[in-house]
């Protein structure tokens, strides 16, 4: 059966999508400079976001009566479980990670290792071989993120905070494997729109006791116009904008071709953090980010018409 062809304006779309989700690492880098703690960016971020999508869900409701806005109770905990490690855990991983290292490190580990966790895991899953060509992209794949690390530790700080920033930052793929896998079923059999927004809003709210628990919620009267801005940016385009394009797209071509936008991600960050916050970008980061980007095209070659890799 022959693919979808992508059209100009989903290209377009496509585009815009992915300046956003690769601008929001430099965006949070900019506002954790400003003195915000990465619990409290998370927090403001998803409550907000959880609001604009709870509007959007009733909004579809109003015009389409028959629209479903309710799961089954049995898929309650799994809603609860894709929230906590998709959205409150996965975040507050990332800004911590991007707080210690810098934004375009954390892109280069989240966006791209991410896509190849989720193909090999699949991979099990299905009960299939790897491929020595799917094998010699894992290792590829290995050898960038060493240089990423190791090189970013030794070139960049002197000291354990680049290791163990990108340690944290290691976890966020993990957590995005099992968000997508484990997510897949019930995206399947509910609007994926509608089971987004249900992660959205419930990962803002488990998000508001660790940030009672670091007494950052009072950050919320004292935000600055330019603050309160760079949140809504996150909102707004980054998350809600964000799956409007994202569903928009993958529903009127295939996920092999909308998928594939995303691997351009890193590149996008790279460019906004040197030009909005100077970032030094290292060979390390390039080098191995190249390596991991080449072990990615290796592992997903075959496996891009089965699953696609969207983020919250």
């Amino acid at each position: 059966m022959a693919e979808k062809s992508i059209s100009l304006l989903s290209v377009i779309l496509m585009l815009f999508l992915i300046i956003f989700w690769g601008s929001s690492f430099v965006v949070v880098k900019t506002i954790l400079r400003e003195g915000l703690t990465p619990v409290a960016i998370a927090t403001f971020r998803f409550l907000l976001a959880g609001g604009l999508f709870l509007i959007s869900i009733i909004l579809k409701r109003v015009r389409d009566p028959n629209y479903r806005l309710l799961v089954e109770r049995k898929e309650i905990p799994l809603l609860v479980f894709l929230a906590f490690s998709g959205v409150t855990v996965f975040f507050i991983a990332q800004y911590t990670g991007i707080q210690m290292v810098s934004a375009s490190v954390a892109s280069i580990l989240v966006c791209l290792l991410s896509p190849i966790l989720i193909s090999v895991v699949s991979t099990f899953m299905f009960k299939e071989n790897l491929s020595r060509t799917q094998l010699l992209g894992i290792a590829i794949a290995s050898i960038g993120t060493l240089t990423v690390v190791v090189g970013g530790t030794f070139d960049l700080q002197g000291n354990l905070t680049f290791f163990l920033g990108s340690l944290i930052l290691l976890t966020t793929p993990l957590l995005w494997a099992a968000y997508t896998l484990i997510g897949k079923k019930i995206i399947q059999k509910y609007d994926p729109f509608l089971i987004v927004a249900y992660v959205n809003i419930l990962g803002g709210l488990f998000l508001m006791p660790f940030s009672l628990a670091e007494n950052s919620m009072k950050f919320i009267f004292a935000l600055t116009s330019q603050e309160w801005l760079a949140i809504l940016y996150l909102a707004s385009t980054c998350s809600l904008m964000g799956y409007f394009i994202w569903f928009y797209v993958i529903k009127r071509s295939s996920a092999a071709a909308t998928s594939s936008f995303l691997f351009a991600e890193p590149l996008v960050t790279v460019l906004f953090a040197a030009i909005f916050v100077q970032e030094e970008v290292t060979a390390f980061a390039v080098g191995g980010g190249f390596l991991i980007f080449i072990g990615v095209l290796l592992i997903t070659s075959r496996r891009r018409t089965r699953t696609s890799y969207s983020k919250v």
